[in-house]
């Protein structure tokens, strides 16, 4: 296989917020990612990654979005080689009746509190991406069996 091509797994996170600082977050359960999060999932077979976020938000909060930004990436390997990316999009344009999901509750909350809050492993680093319009990229990789991150 030509070094050009690898295996890969593409999801999405949304965060969606008001005007009053607030933003909509998901407490995860029965997963091996519980906790704080916001919305997302993976990516279908010939599914944009827009419409993917769009059809994930809507499945797990039954909110439909509009006017995605692209806030940045997230990509690590995975044991066998595999090309983990995560692409992370914020809007402030939805409409819908908020209701939760099989993948948990969902509520608003304020930004400035989420930190307060029970957060998914990871997230406290992934709320980074959504706050610094310098970064564009995390990525991470394995030094010595643990995972070292890195910020573009």
């Amino acid at each position: 296989m030509s070094k050009r091509i690898e295996t890969a797994i593409f999801t999405n996170m949304c965060m969606i917020y008001d005007e009053n600082g607030n933003v909509l977050v998901q407490d995860r359960v029965g997963s091996n990612w519980a906790g704080i999060t916001f919305p997302g999932g993976h990516v279908e077979s010939g599914e944009s990654f827009t419409d993917a976020a769009i059809r994930e938000v809507y499945e797990e909060t039954g909110l439909t979005v509009s006017k995605l930004q692209l806030c940045g990436i997230q990509d690590f390997f995975l044991d066998d080689g595999t090309r983990y990316c995560v692409y992370f999009y914020k809007t402030n344009c939805f409409s819908g009746d908020l209701r939760s999901s099989v993948e948990g509750d969902v509520f608003w909350t304020s930004l400035s509190k989420l930190h307060e809050l029970k957060l998914s492993n990871g997230m406290d680093s992934i709320l980074k991406l959504y706050g610094d319009n310098t970064i564009s990229e995390q990525f991470f990789y394995k030094e010595n069996g643990k995972y070292v991150e890195e910020l573009k």
